[in-house]
Parts: structure tokens; sequence; C-alpha cells
């Protein structure tokens, strides 16, 4: 077994706290690496605190990380040592489905194997990296790009992939008008690559302070959500408009700013269920969508992209040790515009 240090959640109360475990030990087709930085998601909040159910603690959250292979197994080809390497979201999927089949581990029909809170191969309950290594299967590790600062890369594997995906999905590109409800962590990374597909963004929030930013991320135009006005002037003008936000707010009033037979895709998981009439949808033929992640395939490609167009997240590092600090800022929106851990604080 190899030995891991980490922080976790012992209770949906309790603040997180250092917590040492074993690492199964490195299997033929494994990736064994040493964890740089691991970026910190909303969703870890949720999972730790049982928000969404189903927690199993000691739970060690994390599935933004990027880090250095230290061992292979002897089957692996994709990946060598030293090499740096991200891991996402998922660590494992049946491989024999349908939805893998065609590259959408995200979608298992016999479900994926999440990166942390998840049932391991060996039968363990899988632990993020929010410690100072981790070993998964070499399909799910992923190349990084040398070229991009490694503590900007962590978040682009999830909240990177999670935009990149419905964007590509939907076609968007040169002369589309697409909408980014919400500036945080996934609505930054929204803006900058439906920027650089060629569309014109427009970036929603109830955050005057944030309108400058937006605009040197590459928005075209900031609207606030909470002008009636300023929302009228975009009636029925959408191609497409996403959908970052994970607080209860009125889907509907951006379903009047689709154009007919637009999309609106929800990336951003409310803790609580939108209402919305049938009206919104039936009149202009509309749709209301949503989209989890990538699969693997994609995220390498999103990862060569933002390689290749010089995109990462905007991120304040931190110890492990400030983690609980950085929940508490997340919950306030205090964060520009995602946190990343460096894991050699652990030592």
């Amino acid at each position: 077994m190899i030995k891991a240090i980490s922080y976790a959640g012992y209770d949906a109360k309790s603040p997180l706290s250092s917590y040492e475990f074993n690492r199964r030990n490195v299997g033929d087709n494994d990736v064994h690496l040493e964890v740089q930085y691991c970026g910190v998601c909303h969703s870890d909040i949720h999972t730790v605190r049982n928000e969404w159910g189903g927690a199993q603690y000691p739970l060690v959250p994390g599935h933004e990380i990027v880090g250095i292979v230290k061992n292979i197994g002897a089957n692996v080809k994709r990946h060598k040592i030293g090499d740096i390497v991200g891991v996402g979201c998922m660590v494992g999927s049946c491989g024999h489905c349908e939805c893998c089949h065609i590259h959408l581990e995200q979608f298992c029909e016999n479900g994926c194997t999440l990166t942390y809170n998840g049932i391991d191969e060996d039968g363990s309950v899988t632990k993020g990296g929010y410690s100072d290594n981790i070993v998964v299967n070499e399909k799910f590790v992923l190349k990084v790009p040398t070229n991009l600062q490694l503590p900007n890369v962590a978040p682009l594997l999830c909240a990177g992939i999670t935009t990149y995906s419905p964007l590509k999905h939907w076609k968007v590109g040169k002369g589309h008008k697409v909408g980014v409800i919400g500036l945080g962590g996934l609505g930054h990374m929204a803006v900058k690559l439906a920027n650089s597909f060629g569309a014109n963004v427009v970036v929603f929030t109830t955050s005057t302070h944030k309108k400058e930013d937006a605009l040197k991320m590459g928005a075209h135009e900031v609207v606030l959500s909470r002008n009636a006005d300023e929302m009228e002037d975009h009636a029925n003008s959408f191609d497409f408009i996403i959908d970052t936000v994970s607080a209860p707010h009125d889907v509907a009033a951006y379903m009047a700013l689709l154009k007919h037979d637009a999309t609106l895709c929800m990336v951003g998981a409310s803790p609580t269920p939108h209402q919305i009439a049938s009206s919104s949808l039936i009149f202009g033929r509309k749709s209301l969508s949503g989209s989890l992640i990538g699969g693997i395939a994609e995220t390498q490609e999103m990862l060569d992209f933002c390689g290749k167009h010089n995109i990462t997240c905007d991120v304040e590092v931190i110890p492990i040790q400030k983690i609980n600090e950085a929940y508490e800022r997340i919950l306030k929106s205090d964060v520009k515009y995602r946190f990343v851990i460096d894991m050699n604080s652990l030592k």
C-alpha cells in the first residue's frame, strides 16, 4: 500500500483537517502521481457537507488535479515517469456500455467512478486530490500542455471541461450571440472559451464590480440581471446561453432572451429545483438542457486547445491549511475566480 497524507472532512459539520490513509498499490494499468496542485470546486463543499447526500467519511475532496508521474504499471503506454499530468472528475467507468464506447464516460450506464466519494476498482472509497499523491488508471490520466502555468491549469479539469463541452456540443462559433449567466469559477471560463470560439459574449451578473473583469476576459457586454430594462434590451436575441449559477434563480427570465430554436444549457447544480412554465419552451420552440463535465477524449481536446490558445483559469493559490477559510469565502463569492491548493504545503 502507498501512504498518503491529506485533508479530509470527518463529518458534515466539522472543518476539514489532516488525515493519513493508504492508497492501493500501483497496478499494471495504473499511474501513480505526486499531486502538485488541486483546484477547489463548489461541489467539494456540497459533498463534504453532505448537501447532496451519500457522503462517505472520512472524505478527501478534490477533482481538479495536476501532478508529476512518479511510477507506472507494466502495461502503461500513454504516460512515463516525470510527465506532467492531470486528473479530473472521474477515475473509472465500465468501459463497455454505449456511452463508454462513444467516449462519454461521464454518462456511463453503469455509473462512472468519481475521483472522490466513489467506489474504486478495489472496492475502497475513492479519495481525491487534497492529498500528496493519487493512483489512477492510465485511461483517466490526461496530458497537460507544458506551456501553461500548473496552478492555472488545475481548474480546467472541471471548470474548463464543464463549459467547453456544451459550447462544443451546441456548435458555438463565429456570428453566434452567447450569454453567460454568472461570473464565477465556471462562468469566467465560459467567457474565455466562448470568446476564443469567435462568439459575441454577453455576461449576466448581479455584481456590478465584476463588469471590468468580464470585459477583460473577453465579454463584449455585461448585463446587470436585476435591471429589467437591460434584460429587455436582449429579448429574443441569443443563439445559446450557458447557465453557470449553482444557487436558485429565475431561469424563465433567461428563456425569454433566447431566439427561436435556441438553447439554454445548465451546468450549475442548484440545491433546489427551478420552476419554469412549459410556455417558456413552447413559444419559440426553445430548449432547456444540461451538461455534465465531458468525456476523457474531449477533456484532452480541451486541454490541448487551451495550450494552443494560452487559455487558463484565474486563480488564487492557497496552502492546504487555509482550505476551511477558502470554503467560507467561496460561499460569499469572495474569490477571483478559483482557489487552487499548493499541495506542497502538506509537507
